[in-house]
């Protein structure tokens, strides 16, 4: 399946992802952990972040684990979590009615069984309708070509730096990973808070083995620290990113037990569909799972930017979405969470989103539906209200005529974000003054103002 066989967008996005970091002098490892023992006092000193906004913004904290499935290309919410009939519709997409939701049964029927601990969101817009620039928007929560949008974090990375401060002495594994590079990673933020990107999904990493073991090892790490210790200047963060880089790796090597987590058995990739999609959601599990320092992990599905021949296309994509969204969904209700009483799907908010919509009503004459921005976002556990329906839209699912929440208006990039921080406990309002433009990093641009805040709605 080709990535983007858009040729409208086929243009790679020009915002480079730069800028200074923390020094590195003055750190000083703290034993095992791999951090530094002033790290915490820099990043989260009060002079770097400002006091709570005047809005006195609600932050809910009822998950403490986050994975997002992104679907790459622009997946048609009238085909799927909105769906609209019309003489288009063909009849193997079987649309039925559970309750107030109209489901396409023939595509996703697996999924159907967990309809009532979802909450939808109807009355979503993009604020752009071209792929490079909506990806980056949706990873970021912010207009990229903006000034702070040049220098943006992915929001896994706000989450890592986040939830540093509570790491356990055996949280060895990032905090934020990615099957598939995202569009982002961490912005003018140290590379430690960037994904620990995986392309080989399902046999294990191989790189966590050394091959001439871990005493070679070890003699390269000092030769590297060696190395680093020399580099000034506008080296600075590069060095600094490298021996964090280093320091993880090593912590990952010498825990055996890690290695195992990559793994995926021939059961459950049988049951999550037999595909590399569905393996990424297998390890997404089990990484959550072992509360072993991952908090925030993102699964990219490709091959959704149908403009022709949608019907055929999509079968094939929500069969591989399908088999593996339902099964996460079991599996993480199925497993106990870290407090008693709770699962790891209570502990743990799941979302589906893409860039943008497709355009609604009756097919093009290439058979499929173009980039739109009305789009639906999908969200499940970490104290979500399933069967939760947030907007209305018109016949033909092009038009909100109902909001369905508090600011009575279209659900944006930046309000998703918020909804997401807001459900990890993070403060969506906050204001950090370590960016390396001096004019402050908003965790989500306006928030301090109102201008964007969570969807609370999902949740009650």
């Amino acid at each position: 399946m080709k990535r983007n066989d858009c040729q409208i967008c086929a243009t790679p996005p020009a915002f480079p992802l730069n800028g200074a970091g923390f020094s590195r002098r003055g750190f000083i490892r703290l034993g095992g952990l791999g951090l530094v023992a002033s790290f915490f006092s820099d990043v989260f000193h009060p002079s770097l972040l400002e006091a709570q906004s005047a809005i006195h913004p609600t932050v809910r904290g009822t998950a403490k684990n986050c994975i997002t499935i992104f679907l790459e290309g622009g997946a048609s919410q009238a085909d799927l979590w909105d769906l609209k009939e019309g003489g288009w519709t063909p009849a193997a997409l079987a649309p039925t009615s559970y309750g107030d939701v109209r489901w396409p049964q023939g595509y996703m029927p697996k999924t159907a069984q967990h309809l009532g601990k979802l909450a939808f969101i109807r009355s979503g817009l993009a604020w752009v309708a071209v792929h490079p620039l909506a990806q980056l928007w949706a990873q970021i929560g912010r207009n990229p070509a903006s000034l702070t949008g040049r220098i943006a974090p992915h929001i896994g990375a706000v989450v890592a730096i986040e939830s540093y401060a509570t790491r356990k002495p055996d949280d060895v594994l990032p905090a934020f990973i990615a099957f598939e590079t995202p569009k982002t990673t961490t912005g003018y933020f140290p590379a430690r808070y960037g994904p620990l990107v995986i392309r080989q999904r399902g046999s294990g990493v191989s790189s966590l083995r050394h091959e001439d073991g871990n005493a070679r090892l070890d003699q390269r790490l000092q030769l590297l620290d060696q190395l680093d210790a020399d580099r000034t200047g506008g080296l600075a963060k590069e060095a600094n990113d490298f021996a964090d880089f280093a320091v993880t790796a090593r912590r990952m090597t010498e825990s055996p037990e890690i290695s195992p987590l990559f793994n995926v058995s021939g059961a459950d990739h049988i049951r999550y569909g037999n595909t590399t999609f569905g393996d990424s959601l297998v390890l997404a599990k089990q990484l959550i799972a072992s509360r072993r320092g991952a908090r925030f992990v993102q699964s990219t599905s490709y091959g959704w930017d149908h403009h022709s021949d949608i019907y055929n296309a999509l079968r094939g994509r929500t069969s591989e979405l399908d088999n593996a969204y339902s099964a996460l969904l079991a599996d993480l209700a199925a497993m106990p969470g870290s407090e008693a009483g709770k699962t790891l799907l209570d502990e743990t908010i799941v979302m589906i989103y893409s860039e943008f919509g497709r355009t609604v009503g009756p097919l093009t004459n290439q058979g499929g539906r173009d980039h739109y921005g009305r789009m639906g976002i999908v969200f499940a556990g970490g104290g979500v209200r399933g069967g939760r329906i947030i907007g209305k839209t018109d016949q033909t699912g092009g038009k909100a005529v109902e909001y369905g929440w508090k600011a009575n208006r279209d659900v944006r990039p930046e309000d998703v974000t918020a909804t997401l921080y807001s459900a990890m406990g993070i403060d969506y309002t906050t204001v950090r003054h370590d960016d390396p433009l001096n004019r402050g990093f908003d965790y989500v641009p306006n928030a301090r103002e109102g201008q964007y805040e969570p969807v609370d709605e999902i949740f009650s």
